[in-house]
């Protein structure tokens, strides 16, 4: 952590809804060369994620991962297509890798 680094309450962090989600379909995004349209199966619903991950990850890497998705992130237009969540993933210099589950979970399972 940086000495910049702001805290945040505990009462605030129990606020994230954070759940496994499978990936269930990647496509170019038709505005950005380094986005993916990414659809992601949380259980009970489906969501469409607008993610950076092009220099990183192929569409068929991505495709049947496990992730683990913020899902009640207020819902916003990147390059002009809805995103209705975002995933975590850890960067190290150029480096980008997805967070996820140690083994397959059931899609909508709670990260606690």
């Amino acid at each position: 952590m940086s000495e910049a680094t702001v805290t945040i309450s505990y009462n605030d962090f129990k606020k994230m809804e954070l759940v496994v989600g499978l990936v269930t379909s990647v496509q170019p995004h038709p505005n950005a060369d380094k986005l993916y349209l990414i659809t992601v199966n949380l259980g009970t619903e489906e969501r469409q994620l607008v993610a950076g991950l092009k220099p990183y990850y192929t569409a068929e890497e991505l495709k049947g991962k496990y992730i683990v998705v913020l899902a009640n992130l207020e819902p916003r237009p990147v390059r002009g297509v809805m995103s209705q969540g975002m995933l975590l993933a850890a960067q190290a210099g150029d480096q980008v890798v997805i967070i996820s589950p140690e083994r397959p979970l059931t899609p909508g399972a709670k990260v606690l």
